[in-house]
């Protein structure tokens, strides 16, 4: 064995020696302090405390205000709303909810108990939604008592060695320690810096907006989803379809269907009127994107409050807002006017026809209802169902068949047919004003006995048989625009929410809280020794090259210090040579030091 080895081996002797000494002085101390696992551990609960009921609420309240259940909760209300997007609702449509009831039998009567056809008015939803709104509220509480702590206080004194500090540099300056400070001072506040004299160093800070930030963001989420729940319990919207020369008023019986919040009134619906004057749709004529439409917009009169009249265009995605509401542009089609003649000839309806469109080219379907006031030839009271079809630039002659090709009227032609019995209007069952119910209805036959139809020009007249009237297509075809009519008060509010959320967002992730210390001390040779150092809350590679460019400005104020000369200059060089014929050495003086640039920890 070596001589190493047996001193290495000696004193480990020596070492384990010393540890079993300690130990039985010790004691049991020592057993405690002893790193090694006991042979029989108690249980880590055995003798602490119960937590008791307000030690389990203070437990819960800390989780709740948790940044990590925070986040949980905001994933929880997102997936919430993915079944609100993609499963009809009730408070939007409830046709699409009946027909999707009739569809899925099966899956119905489960989304029912999971109130999935209300999701946003739903238990578990409004509970995620609490939670989230209490938890934000709670961690934003004593932040923002922090935050204001902060900006009262004043930045801390410096550390005793800089040189520690990631960021660093030193020079030697000829300016005194007081002089350096003050121009440290003037420099630091001139660059925003909070800073103050603490002792020998000058203590600065900047970056408070970073907090400021993250407390806009929170506060600005709180006030979207105050913007979210006005908006849903104050929210009202309704849907008119107008033909070219009519016109509507702000009061529920005027809309052909309308929605509102469970906190809304109708004493709150906005008072104006308006008056669709014109519609006036055009479209690309050639090249691949015909039928594409180039103007869509309804010019319109409409007053407030009994007022004066004003003239508006309501384009898509350009509402009309007035009183608090807005009037939105939706859709438009055609309605040609029709004119039904009882058996005597007499007119029994003449008006436009609403028809809905089936597709881009405004093939459009519709139905006309005649439920008073028709007699046929006898005199006998009746009532009729007139089916139409339109197309605004036919084709298809010659086919058996008549389709649209462009959707502005070039060719408008009308397809009728006819039934007559009971329309079951007063059966007590709700109708679509756009289909016939034929269940008792009987169709108006040709001498082949197949059923009765007819394509109309404008102008042009189709005769019932047996004497049972006459239904004219008239030669006017007017445009009609249906209007959404809503009011949201949230929505500035929720506007402003998230506009602030976002410079929230990138303040608290793009501003760097950090300090800047600079002392200034007079060295033992009566030289000033300036240090500057900067430390931020996270690593960033823009601290080092902020400090260099501080540590450059200050040093044009406080330049470096020239180097000390020679007490005893030599006269010549035999002179300036010792006894051994060798060159003196300095007694121990250092040279003037230079400016250090920041890059890291200078050491």
């Amino acid at each position: 064995m070596s001589n190493t080895e047996q001193t290495g081996q000696a004193g480990r002797s020596e070492e384990a020696g010393r540890a079993a000494a300690d130990e039985q002085s010790l004691g049991a101390a020592g057993e405690r302090l002893s790193t090694a696992p006991d042979q029989d551990p108690e249980p880590a609960s055995a003798g602490l405390p119960a937590l008791g009921f307000v030690g389990w609420i203070r437990w819960f309240w800390r989780q709740l205000t948790s940044m990590r259940v925070a986040l949980i909760l905001l994933f929880l209300l997102s997936l919430g709303a993915i079944p609100g997007s993609l499963i009809p609702q009730n408070g939007v449509d409830e046709t699409k909810v009946a027909a999707f009831k009739k569809s899925h039998e099966t899956l119905a009567p489960i989304y029912e108990k999971l109130q999935l056809f209300d999701v946003y008015s739903s238990v578990w939803f409004s509970a995620i939604y609490i939670l989230l709104f209490v938890s934000l509220i709670g961690c934003i509480v004593p932040r923002t008592g922090q935050f204001v702590g902060q900006l009262r206080s004043r930045p801390p004194a410096a550390p005793k060695r800089l040189t520690r500090l990631p960021a660093y540099t030193t020079w030697r300056t000829g300016a005194t320690p007081e002089q350096a400070r003050e121009a440290a001072l003037r420099l630091l506040r001139k660059n925003r810096f909070r800073a103050h004299a603490a002792g020998d160093a000058v203590a600065a800070e900047k970056g408070y907006l970073r907090e400021a930030g993250n407390l806009v963001f929170h506060i600005a989420l709180i006030v979207m989803l105050v913007a979210f729940a006005a908006g849903q319990l104050f929210r009202s919207e309704g849907g008119k379809l107008i033909v070219e020369g009519d016109g509507f008023a702000n009061t529920l019986s005027q809309y052909d269907d309308f929605r509102s919040g469970s906190l809304f009134s109708l004493d709150d619906l906005s008072h104006f009127s308006f008056e669709l004057k014109r519609f006036t749709g055009t479209y690309e004529a050639t090249g691949p994107q015909r039928g594409t439409p180039r103007t869509f917009e309804a010019g319109i009169t409409y007053s407030e409050d009994g007022g004066p009249d004003k003239e508006a265009v309501v384009r898509v995605n350009e509402p009309l807002e007035v009183d608090g509401a807005k009037v939105y542009l939706i859709e438009h089609g055609y309605a040609p006017v029709v004119t039904v003649r009882d058996g005597k000839g007499e007119i029994v309806r003449r008006s436009p026809v609403p028809l809905l469109p089936l597709d881009a080219n405004v093939t459009s379907q519709g139905v006309v209802k005649v439920k008073d006031g028709y007699r046929d030839k006898n005199g006998k009271r009746d009532q009729l169902g007139i089916p139409l079809f339109f197309v605004p630039t036919f084709a298809g002659e010659g086919q058996g068949q008549m389709f649209s090709v462009f959707p502005a009227l070039v060719d408008p032609r009308l397809s009728v047919s006819a039934y007559h019995g009971d329309l079951r209007a007063d059966s007590g069952v709700p109708q679509n004003v756009y289909q016939l119910d034929t269940s008792k209805m009987k169709p108006f036959k040709d001498a082949n006995g197949e059923i009765l139809k007819k394509q109309l020009k404008p102008g042009e007249t189709f005769t019932l048989p047996d004497g049972a009237g006459s239904i004219t297509f008239e030669r006017e075809v007017k445009e009609w625009a249906s209007f959404q009519i809503s009011q949201q008060p949230g929505n500035g509010w929720a506007l402003a929410g998230a506009v602030a959320a976002i410079l929230g967002l990138v303040g608290s992730l793009f501003i760097q809280r950090r300090r800047v210390w600079v002392r200034a001390v007079e060295g033992e040779d009566g030289v000033t020794v300036l240090e500057m150092a900067g430390l931020g809350r996270s690593e960033s590679a823009k601290l080092p090259e902020e400090l260099a460019e501080l540590a450059a400005a200050l040093h044009s104020v406080a330049p470096t210090a020239p180097p000390a000369p020679a007490d005893d200059a030599p006269a010549n060089d035999a002179e300036n040579r010792d006894a051994a014929g060798h060159d003196p050495v300095d007694d121990g003086a250092e040279p003037a030091e230079e400016a250090v640039p920041a890059e890291g920890a200078s050491q």
